[in-house]
C-alpha cells in the first residue's frame, strides 16, 4: 500500500487568540473561534465564542474552511472532529485541509488521525506542557488507499461508531429513568407531597468525614500497593476502578487508622466534579483523598441515599453551598446540612428493588457498548496500524 505524509497531502495550520485586553477583537464578533472544548463529537457546529474582523486581522486567527480537520495539539492532545462551519481556532488546534485536486476522503484522514491519540499523548508526556510540535504532526505517514476503498472503510466506521453512540444513549436513557422515578416516588423536600419525614444528611449518616488532606506519594508496585481513590473515580453514580492509583503499604496504614471505607458507604465527589456519589460494593480495602467524603447510613437504605444525594434537589443545594475560587469544593458542614426526604424504609426498599433492576439492564446494554468498542478499536488497528 502507498504511503504519504500527512503535509503531502493537506495543507496544516496553527490557530492564534487575539489579545482579551483588547474588547474591539472581541465584542459584538460574529466570527466562531474554537477551543478544545468545543470538539465533543465528529463535527463542531457551533462556537462559543466569537472575534471580530479587527481580531482576526491583529491575530495568528485565520478563518479555516467548513470541512476542515481540527486536531489538538496543545494541552490535551490527539482530539479530532471536523468543521460544519467556517470558523477560526486558537494556537491549542490545528486546522487540516486536504489539498485540492487529491482523492482524499476527509473522513479518512478524520478517522487516521483519531487512531494516533495514543502515539500522540506518548509523545506530548515527555514534553514540559504537554505539546507536540506541528513537524511531528505533519511527518505522519498515512496509508492511502483507493479512494473507494477509503469510502468502504468510513462506513464500516462510520456505522461502529453509530452502535457505540446508541449503546452510550441507551445508559444515559436507563440514569434518566431512575432519576425520574425518584421524583415519582418520593416527591420534592420543598413541596413534601407525601408527608415524608425531612432530615440533613448528618441526622442519616454516622459518619460524614474526608479523605487525607497530605498529597500522596504514588507507587507503581501495585501488587504490594493499595488502591488509593479521588473524585476522579466516582463517575456517573458509579466508581471506576479501571484508573486508580496505588499508594504504598506504610501511607495505607497511617491513612487507613483514621477512616476505613466499607461496603454500604457513599463516596461523594467534594472537589472538582462535585455533588456525584457511589455506593461501595465491595469487601476490598483502599483509602481515600480529600476530594472525597464517606458518608456511612444508619437507619436508612444505602441505596435510597444514594438516589437521593444525586437527585437534582440535592445538587441544587450543593451548587448553592460551594466555595472557593477556581476548582470547585463542596465543604463537610455544608454537606451534612444537605436536606433530603426520610420516607418509610419499606418504600426506601421498594427503590433499591427499581434501581437494581435498572443495573441489570445496564450490565446487558454495557456489555453490548464495550463488544462495539472493542471491534472499533480492533478495526482502526486494522487499517490504520
Amino acid at each position: 500500500m502507498e504511503f504519504k505524509t500527512l503535509s503531502e497531502l493537506c495543507d496544516i495550520v496553527s490557530g492564534g487568540t487575539p489579545s482579551r485586553s483588547r474588547m474591539e477583537f472581541w465584542n459584538n464578533g460574529d466570527i466562531p473561534w474554537i477551543k478544545i472544548g468545543n470538539l465533543n463529537g465528529k463535527y463542531v457546529e457551533k462556537a462559543d465564542e466569537y472575534i471580530t474582523k479587527v481580531g482576526l486581522e491583529n491575530s495568528a486567527a485565520k478563518v479555516l474552511p467548513k470541512g476542515t480537520i481540527l486536531y489538538t495539539i496543545f494541552a490535551t492532545l490527539g482530539e479530532t472532529a471536523i468543521l460544519s462551519i467556517d470558523a477560526c481556532t486558537n494556537q491549542a488546534i490545528a486546522g487540516i485541509c486536504i489539498k485540492d485536486n487529491l482523492q482524499v476522503s476527509t473522513d479518512y484522514i478524520y478517522y487516521f488521525l483519531k487512531s494516533k491519540k495514543k502515539f500522540v499523548n506518548n509523545i506530548g508526556r515527555g514534553v514540559a506542557q504537554n505539546n507536540i510540535n506541528m513537524s511531528i504532526l505533519k511527518a505522519f505517514k498515512v496509508p492511502l488507499p483507493e479512494y473507494s476503498v477509503q469510502s468502504e472503510i468510513v462506513d464500516i466506521l462510520d456505522k461502529t461508531v453509530n452502535i457505540i453512540n446508541m449503546r452510550q444513549a441507551e445508559l444515559e436513557k436507563l440514569d434518566r429513568l431512575v432519576k425520574a422515578r425518584f421524583v415519582e416516588m418520593f416527591g420534592s423536600i420543598y413541596n413534601n407531597e407525601y408527608g415524608y419525614n425531612i432530615k440533613t444528611l448528618q441526622d442519616v449518616c454516622e459518619q460524614i468525614k474526608d479523605g487525607t488532606h497530605q498529597t500522596p506519594t504514588y507507587t507503581e508496585d501495585k501488587g504490594k500497593g493499595f488502591k488509593f481513590l479521588s473524585s476522579k473515580d466516582v463517575v456517573s453514580g458509579k466508581i471506576d476502578w479501571s484508573r486508580v492509583k496505588y499508594i504504598s503499604a506504610e501511607l495505607h496504614e497511617e491513612l487507613y487508622s483514621r477512616i476505613k471505607p466499607k461496603r454500604g458507604d457513599l463516596l461523594l465527589a467534594k472537589n472538582g466534579t462535585t455533588g456525584v456519589a457511589a455506593i461501595v460494593e465491595t469487601d476490598e480495602v483502599f483509602d481515600i483523598y480529600v476530594s472525597l467524603a464517606i458518608l456511612r447510613p444508619v437507619d436508612i437504605n444505602s441505596v435510597y441515599l444514594w438516589g437521593a444525594v444525586n437527585s437534582m434537589e440535592s445538587k441544587r443545594q450543593f451548587d448553592e453551598s460551594l466555595k472557593g475560587i477556581g476548582v470547585p469544593n463542596l465543604h463537610l458542614g455544608e454537606i451534612k446540612k444537605t436536606k433530603i426526604v426520610v420516607p418509610p424504609i419499606q418504600i426506601q426498599k421498594a427503590f433499591e428493588q427499581f434501581v437494581l433492576q435498572i443495573d441489570k439492564s445496564k450490565v446487558e446494554v454495557k456489555k453490548a457498548l464495550d463488544e462495539a468498542q472493542l471491534l472499533f478499536d480492533s478495526l482502526m488497528q486494522k487499517y490504520f496500524g
